[in-house]
């Protein structure tokens, strides 16, 4: 591998490359410059700066035709498109005075990386760096904050994410641009993403297979990593932050270097936090958890290609709770205990012909997952390996159309080493294509696309026929045909709507095909399915956003069929004192939305009055409602943006989140009754004489309620979810 990446960047640097640049001046309405404004081309990974003349330069570009985005804090973003030819390039621009508090941003989960006011899908996005200020402890709760996303928990350490009611196999993560395989079909198998070294994350709520093939039946997270230094600059920091109920520390840092074509970073996290404390002051036994995250990357940016290296190792040692016992408050997990070695490498490489680019993205994971039962010897060893590729190439415009055709595939391995086995070894080899063009006229937006997709699942024989743990060979393979139709239109120049009918599937995992054994986190005995079919879905998405000067609101509907739906069912039998569950599949429905609105009235724009609610709703064609569904979710905030001698950028937020009662439970699942969250935020950049930093304070549940989310796996033993917590970060730029 290492070979290879050497080998890749030294054949690219035999390229001619003739020298592109562009440069010009900034300046605001009254032809003052601007200093500091950031200069922005998405697509090439390049940023430059204003300096106190509001001239940049950025130079070695290829050719071609780019997005570049020019932004500053008090003034409204500026998007233009550029034409790149192999000449230098003045460009200057006038920005305007900031009438709007919604920025627009560059989509990248989607294959054509519009901006999201001109892309025809509804795409969620927010900086890590937003979520971090709600005071999460991890990425996971972050996350749970953006309306239509949920997360399914056990304790702090475990969560996985819920869109619109679908998680688990049905929701597709990506990192570092691959796809992410972390044996994400167990209940206690959490997201095992580390927020450090994240920039943002884009939420598509919603069948995606179009893009990403199976498991994007129900949406997509993207994660993006942070940027990479400026040209020419050199940086560091540091981060630090406190968790008052779990004594949690979590310790960041970072730095990067970067000349006009080599670009480097590292990044180094460790996080450790005890058994987290209830309302009533008693601690849950074994919910603590330890974590060490490392990230590297190289970037080479040329004229005739980009090629960037990531790597991210993350370490991750977690208890598993089950009980309230003795109070403690030690930090290295107990027994039971997992723990977790995740590696991921990806390879992003850019090739620019004269009119047209070609992506090529390779992905390496290997995650090695282990359980520990009473000892230092693993009682469960599953080492699942996934190589993975991604060939786009992007055609000549032909007018106002744009089109783009990819091929995509995957090789999984998955090897089992421990006395217990949950799924057998297995091969898995995942090959799709895909073909997709957008036509843009005057303020419409359409965009349509096709895919196949071909899933082989191959296992190996365990075990003694008739007894639990018999895993009998099979030999299975899954195929779909997908297609999306999507439109974006602005009625007027502040009201914009979108609507979208998108197919999507999913094919059945190995736990659902395969297994032979009890169910340690529910006892009961699950038998698996080898014939089960895939689950086809379709749904229709509409989306109706208004926003002027002082006033933004959004409502999104969604109605989401899926056939041949899988859950488990009792069918009468016991064996050793646990009921017997069958894999069987049905007809299913989602419905639901989220609605929210965004007031900053005139002349106290810096007042923020944020108010969002999210419903969703889903049953099977009998009647029966399906399990694992959030809570209708009501959530306002108060938000307030203010300046002091020593502190600029200051914000202060009071939130309350409301979780309505759910009495509409899945077949082994109990009600849970209404809850309010009180939440308050305070932070800003201090500047006091050579003393620099950036300050960020949070108190979560302020009143100590004691509550049972209804995505907790702790509510069937009646263990309420954390109590208060004051948090309180500082970063330091070195």
């Amino acid at each position: 591998m290492k070979s290879f990446i050497i080998s890749l960047f030294i054949g690219f640097s035999l390229f001619v490359q003739a020298q592109t640049s562009i440069s010009g001046i900034v300046s605001d309405e009254n032809k003052n410059v601007l200093e500091g404004v950031t200069v922005h081309i998405p697509e090439l990974h390049i940023e430059a700066k204003t300096n106190e003349q509001g001239k940049y330069q950025i130079k070695n570009l290829p050719s071609g035709s780019f997005t570049i985005i020019f932004s500053h804090p008090k003034f409204d973003n500026n998007t233009s498109t550029i034409q790149l030819n192999e000449t230098e390039i003045i460009y200057d621009m006038v920005l305007t005075e900031e009438h709007t508090h919604h920025i627009d941003e560059v989509v990248v989960s989607t294959v054509f990386n519009k901006m999201q006011s001109q892309n025809v899908m509804k795409v969620e996005n927010q900086k890590i760096k937003q979520l971090k200020q709600k005071g999460a402890a991890t990425l996971i709760e972050g996350l749970a904050t953006i309306p239509g996303v949920a997360n399914i928990s056990t304790g702090t350490s475990i969560g996985k994410p819920v869109i619109r009611g679908l998680s688990g196999n049905r929701v597709l993560v990506y990192t570092q641009g691959v796809r992410l395989e972390n044996q994400q079909f167990g209940e206690e198998h959490g997201l095992g993403l580390n927020d450090s070294g994240i920039e943002s994350v884009e939420v598509i709520k919603g069948p995606a297979s179009l893009l990403y093939g199976s498991d994007a039946l129900g949406g997509v997270l993207f994660f993006n990593p942070e940027k990479f230094a400026n040209p020419n600059s050199y940086s560091a920091d540091f981060s630090q932050k406190f968790f008052s109920n779990t004594l949690g520390s979590s310790t960041n840092f970072g730095l990067k270097t970067s000349s006009e074509k080599w670009k480097f970073l590292a990044r180094g996290g460790y996080n450790t936090h005890v058994d987290y404390q209830m309302p009533n002051s008693n601690r849950v036994t074994n919910s603590r958890f330890e974590e060490t995250d490392f990230k590297t990357g190289i970037s080479y940016n040329g004229t005739k290609f980009t090629s960037t290296f990531r790597y991210n190792i993350n370490l991750l040692s977690l208890g598993l709770p089950e009980e309230i016992g003795q109070n403690t408050t030690i930090r290295n997990p107990d027994f039971p205990r997992q723990g977790v070695l995740s590696q991921i490498a990806s390879l992003h490489n850019k090739i620019f012909f004269k009119n047209s680019k070609l992506n090529l993205d390779f992905g390496y994971i290997a995650n090695d997952r282990k359980e520990f039962e009473d000892s230092l010897k693993p009682i469960l060893e599953m080492d699942l390996k996934t190589f993975n590729f991604d060939a786009k190439y992007e055609f000549p415009k032909m007018g106002k159309f744009e089109t783009i055709v990819g091929l995509q595939g995957m090789n999984q391995t998955n090897v089992n080493s421990g006395e217990e086995i949950l799924i057998p070894d297995a091969r898995i080899n995942d090959l799709g294509v895909l073909a997709t063009t957008n036509y843009s006229w005057k303020k419409n937006v359409f965009q349509a696309g096709f895919r196949f997709d071909n899933r082989w699942i191959e296992t190996e024989t365990h075990g003694i026929s008739g007894e639990e743990g018999y895993f009998e060979a099979i030999d299975k393979k899954f195929n779909s045909f997908n297609a999306s139709l999507g439109c974006k239109t602005s009625i007027t120049d502040n009201l914009t709507v979108r609507l979208n009918v998108a197919s999507g599937f999913r094919a059945p995992n190995l736990a659902e095909l395969t297994s032979n054994g009890v169910h340690e986190g529910s006892n009961r005995y699950e038998i698996g399915n080898p014939n089960l079919k895939n689950e086809q879905n379709i749904q229709t998405d509409l989306n109706f956003e208004y926003g002027n000067k002082h006033f933004e609101f959004f409502v999104n509907g969604f109605y989401n069929k899926i056939n041949n739906y899988i859950f488990i069912a009792p069918n009468g039998n016991v064996i050793d004192g646990n009921d017997v569950y069958d894999y069987v599949q049905a007809d299913a429905n989602l419905y639901g939305g989220e609605a929210g609105i965004h007031l900053h009235p005139h002349p106290i724009d810096w007042l923020h009055i944020t108010s969002s609610f999210e419903s969703v709703t889903g049953k099977k064609n009998n009647g029966d409602y399906l399990p694992l569904i959030p809570s209708n979710k009501w959530s306002n905030t108060f938000k307030t943006d203010f300046e002091l001698k020593w502190l600029k950028s200051g914000y202060a937020s009071l939130n309350l989140d409301t979780f309505l009662s759910q009495n509409k439970v899945g077949l082994f699942e109990t009600k849970t009754g209404e809850y309010s969250l009180l939440n308050f935020g305070l932070g800003g950049n201090i500047n006091l004489a050579k003393f620099k930093c950036e300050l960020s304070f949070s108190a979560n549940n302020i009143l100590n309620r004691e509550y049972v989310s209804h995505l907790s796996r702790l509510k069937a033993d009646g263990i309420p979810n954390i109590g208060r917590n004051l948090i309180v970060g500082l970063n330091f730029n070195l």
